[in-house]
C-alpha cells in the first residue's frame, strides 16, 4: 500500500517515538533501533515507501542537525582544541581516503577512478551518526568535543576530495594550484556565507523580544546559510556550522531574550530528534533494498580498508601532538578510531553520483560500510566507552537524554 508523503512521515514519526522508548528500556543505541525498524518497515506489505535521496538529506534533514550541534559548541572550548581538530579533519580525511582507495584498487580490483570516488565519499566521519551515538551514551568532556567537532568539520575536506575525484573519473585534469583554490573557495565561501547569514539573523534578533520571531530567525539562519552556500557551490556544512556557532555563542550574551533562548533550545532539540529519526529510519529502509550478496567480497574489503584508513588517520596524527598540550591518551585514541562512524553523508554522496563505471557497486558497498558502522561500531561504542572510563559502568542511557538539559543551563 502506497502512502502519501504526509501520511508516510506521520507513520515514521510514530515509529521513531516507539523505538525511542524501546531503545531506552533495552539500553541499545537509538540509531541502531531506528535502522532495524526501517528494515522491518520495508519488509511489511503496508509499510511506508520513501526513498533516501541526496536532495532529501542535504536540503531538508542535514541543516537542522548541523545547526543544533554547532549551537551547543562553546567557542572557548573549541578554540583550545582547534589545531588537533583541523588536522584530523583535513590531513586525516585525506589519509583515510587514500588508504581506502588504494585498498579497493589493489585488493578489490576496482578501477582507480571508482576507487578514488569511493575513498573520497566514505573518508569523512558522519556528524549525524557520531553525535547521535555519543550524546545517547552520555559522554561529556574533551573526547566528545574532539569527535563531534571533527565530524562536523571534516566534511569540507571530503566535499573537495569527492568533487575532485568525480571530475577525475570523468576525465578532467587538475593542478596543485587548482586544487588549492578549490579548497579555499569551498571552505572560505562556506564560512563567509555562514557568517553573513548568522550575523544578519542576530542583527535582526536584537530588534525584537518576541520569542517566535527569534525562533524564526534561527530557522532562517540554519537553512538559509546552507542553501545559499550550496547555491554558490560552497560548503553548506561549513556555512551552517558557522551560523550555529555565531548564534549559539553570541546569542547567549543577552541578544536572545530569556523566553527566546528557552524556545530556541527546545525547538532545535526537537528538530534534531525528528531529523535524526527520519535519517536513520530511511537508512534502514534503503538498506533492506540492497543486494549485498552480489558485492559481499568488495564490501568486506571496503569495511576492512575504511577501518584501516581511520587508524592511519587517528594514531599518527595524535602521536604528532603527543608532546604538546593537546596530547591525547591512548584510550581516547582508541575511542576516536572506533567512533569514526559513517552514515547519511556518505550515502547521500553515493546516491548523487553521476553515471560512471561501478556506480551500482559503489552505492551498495557504501550501504554495507554504513550498516557495519551503525550496527557493529554503534552497538560496541557504549561498552568501549565504559571500558576506557569515559562513562561510568552503571550509567544508564537516560543520562544521554539529560545531557542536553544540563548543557543548556550551563
Amino acid at each position: 500500500m502506497e502512502l502519501g508523503y504526509g501520511k508516510a512521515a506521520l507513520v515514521l514519526l510514530m515509529v521513531a517515538a516507539v523505538v525511542a522508548m524501546i531503545a531506552r528500556r533495552l539500553r541499545i543505541p537509538y540509531s541502531v533501533g531506528l535502522v532495524a525498524a526501517g528494515i522491518i518497515l520495508t519488509l511489511l506489505p503496508f509499510g511506508p515507501r520513501i526513498s533516501i535521496t541526496k536532495e532529501l538529506i542535504f536540503d531538508a534533514l542535514l541543516p537542522p542537525l548541523l545547526f543544533e550541534a554547532a549551537f551547543y559548541l562553546r567557542w572557548n572550548d573549541l578554540r583550545r582544541e582547534l589545531p588537533l581538530i583541523l588536522v584530523l579533519a583535513s590531513a586525516g580525511v585525506v589519509l583515510s581516503g587514500a588508504v581506502t582507495a588504494a585498498g579497493m584498487h589493489f585488493i578489490g580490483q576496482w578501477q582507480w577512478s571508482s576507487a578514488l570516488v569511493f575513498g573520497a565519499l566514505i573518508a569523512a566521519t558522519d556528524p549525524v551518526a557520531v553525535i547521535a551515538t555519543f550524546r545517547q551514551a552520555g559522554v561529556h568532556g574533551r573526547l566528545r568535543l574532539l569527535i563531534e567537532a571533527e565530524s562536523l568539520f571534516n566534511d569540507g575536506t571530503a566535499a573537495v576530495a569527492f568533487g575532485v575525484a568525480t571530475l577525475v573519473a570523468a576525465g578532467h585534469a587538475f593542478s596543485a594550484t587548482g586544487l588549492a583554490l578549490n579548497l579555499v573557495a569551498t571552505v572560505g565561501g562556506g564560512l563567509l556565507c555562514g557568517a553573513a547569514v548568522g550575523g544578519a539573523s542576530l542583527f535582526l534578533t536584537r530588534r525584537t523580544n518576541d520569542h517566535l520571531v527569534e525562533l524564526t530567525f534561527t530557522t532562517v539562519a540554519a537553512y538559509g546559510s546552507f542553501l545559499s552556500a550550496e547555491q554558490f557551490h560552497f560548503s553548506g556544512v561549513f556555512a551552517t556550522i558557522t551560523a550555529g556557532l555565531i548564534i549559539g555563542n553570541r546569542g547567549r550574551l543577552g541578544i536572545l531574550s530569556d523566553q527566546g533562548r528557552g524556545a530556541v533550545e527546545a525547538f532545535w532539540e526537537y528538530a534534531a530528534f525528528v531529523a535524526n529519526s527520519l535519517v536513520f529510519l530511511l537508512i534502514g529502509m534503503q538498506e533492506a533494498a540492497q543486494n549485498f550478496a552480489a558485492v559481499w567480497l568488495p564490501a568486506l574489503a571496503a569495511i576492512a580498508f575504511v577501518l584501516l584508513g581511520r587508524a592511519v588517520a587517528v594514531y599518527p596524527i595524535c602521536l604528532a601532538f603527543g608532546r604538546t598540550a593537546l596530547r591525547t591518551t591512548a584510550r581516547r585514541q582508541h575511542a576516536l578510531f572506533w567512533g569514526g562512524l559513517r552514515g547519511a553523508l556518505a550515502l547521500a554522496l553515493a546516491l548523487g553520483l553521476p553515471e560512471m563505471p561501478d556506480r551500482a557497486a559503489i552505492v551498495t558497498v557504501s550501504f554495507a560500510v554504513v550498516a557495519f558502522s551503525i550496527f557493529v561500531q554503534g552497538l560496541t561504542m557504549p561498552p568501549l566507552l565504559r571500558a576506557i572510563g569515559e562513562i561510568p559502568a552503571a550509567r544508564s542511557q537516560e543520562s544521554g537524554a539529560r545531557s542536553r538539559e544540563s548543557e543548556a543551563r550551563s
